[in-house]
């Protein structure tokens, strides 16, 4: 991590005017504290920055739809991965010729997207660094439509289990990055299977499962490695099913996902697909990027290098 001090302006690149939209809220109100050293942070790396805070649940993506962007190189979500899924559907409520590249700082609690770019939770200083080289690349984008509801992912959509656990953890957001870890082990305690049917690419299944994660990138929650062979840019969207199974065979299969071994045992399956269908015999929640929005039956596809990000090289 570079010292804040010993940053100087990049003269082989313009300097960058972005536009920070933060959430005070994130990291169960933690991040608020670092947002002094973050502007000075800004300034001692040569770049322009709007910081404007969000005040309530959606406001992130009002606050991009609504402002002129046409001044701005970029805009950053300040926060954790609903923070990016806010400024994410902000900048689909645009024409895509009045996108400009979304850039990150990993501060709130869950930074799953963040990892997936090489930056470790809360290093916000890395992240500084990253959007002062101003390299960006395309990179693929979820599109979820669901009855009354359309929004777009970055990271992974799951239902399931993923729901029952990602509602568990906002409750232990207090606790810190362990909040997804004692989560999932919790409700594993009272776990259920889910009979539903799954299209890929028009492929029936049917089947009864704990959970299903469609991923775009490799991580969720903090160091979850859900989708070990996602590709950000690749066209597909990777999915995981885990079938009804015992609730010892769960909890053995639990600490395999910390480095993605969980992949090797009978009860998961992968696909990598362009599109998922989901039907259930009731309407299921499902979780994008850390927030719970829209139900099932849904039909979610990829939208290949649709968003330009910021990234290392």
């Amino acid at each position: 991590m570079p010292d804040p001090a010993s940053i100087t302006p990049n003269k082989d690149y313009k300097p960058l005017n972005l536009l920070i939209i933060f959430n005070p809220k994130a990291a169960f109100g933690r991040s608020v504290s670092k947002m002094s050293a973050i502007s000075s942070h800004f300034k001692r790396a040569g770049l322009k920055a709007d910081f404007i805070p969000t005040e309530h649940a959606g406001h992130g993506s009002e606050l991009v739809a609504n402002t002129d962007l046409s001044g701005y190189d970029g805009v950053v979500a300040a926060g954790g991965d609903g923070t990016v899924f806010e400024v994410l559907n902000g900048l689909y409520r645009l024409q895509k010729s009045a996108r400009i590249p979304l850039g990150l700082l990993p501060i709130g609690t869950g930074n799953a997207f963040a990892r997936d770019l090489g930056l470790a939770p809360a290093a916000w200083q890395d992240a500084i660094e990253l959007l002062r080289h101003g390299h960006t690349r395309w990179v693929d984008v979820g599109h979820v439509q669901s009855a009354g509801d359309d929004y777009y992912f970055l990271n992974i959509l799951g239902t399931g289990f993923t729901v029952d656990a990602g509602q568990t953890a906002k409750k232990l957001k207090f606790i810190g990055n362990a909040a997804y870890t004692v989560a999932t082990l919790w409700r594993a305690l009272t776990m259920q299977s889910y009979p539903l049917v799954i299209e890929l690419d028009g492929r029936e299944l049917q089947q009864e499962n704990i959970f299903v994660t469609i991923s775009n990138t490799r991580y969720t929650g903090t160091h979850f490695l859900i989708a070990p062979d996602a590709v950000i840019d690749d066209g597909l969207l990777d999915v995981v099913l885990l079938e009804a199974l015992p609730r010892h065979r769960l909890l053995k299969l639990f600490p395999t996902i910390y480095d993605g071994r969980h992949v090797e045992h009978k009860e998961i399956s992968t696909h990598r697909v362009s599109s998922v269908f989901i039907r259930s015999p009731t309407d299921m929640l499902m979780a994008p990027d850390g927030e719970f929005r829209g139900k099932t039956p849904a039909r979610i596809s990829c939208l290949q290098q649709d968003l330009q990000i910021f990234c290392d090289k």
